[in-house]
């Protein structure tokens, strides 16, 4: 017994156990620990939230050179050889009395 209250005097003495167990530091930890890990609007929460912003202006981006692709193309399709053009490419559309021939490559990694 006496070894434990040697023990509980050397640490009251012990300067970094005064430091930690005042008041004001203890309260000033707990509330940092709540506020960066507890709390419903955390640091951690914080931070995936704006990892997925970054990631939605991102797309945001990508959508916004899509729309003016796809802007170009209708301006460019309002014109009838071009309209013909793109049908014969992508849809392989013909006129009547026409054959179309598709003519597809084997790649040579296959092999």
């Amino acid at each position: 017994m006496n070894s434990f209250k040697a023990f509980i005097n050397r640490l009251k003495s012990n300067q970094y156990f005064k430091i930690f167990t005042n008041f004001y530091i203890v309260v000033s930890l707990f509330f940092i620990i709540w506020m960066l890990f507890i709390d419903t609007n955390s640091y951690l929460f914080h931070n995936t939230l704006s990892s997925e912003i970054d990631e939605l202006i991102i797309k945001k981006e990508q959508l916004k050179k899509e729309i003016v692709n796809d802007k170009k193309l209708i301006n460019d399709l309002k014109d009838l050889d071009n309209y013909e053009a793109f049908a014969r490419e992508n849809f392989f559309m013909k006129k009547k009395d026409e054959e179309i021939f598709i003519i597809e490559f084997k790649d040579s990694i296959e092999n």
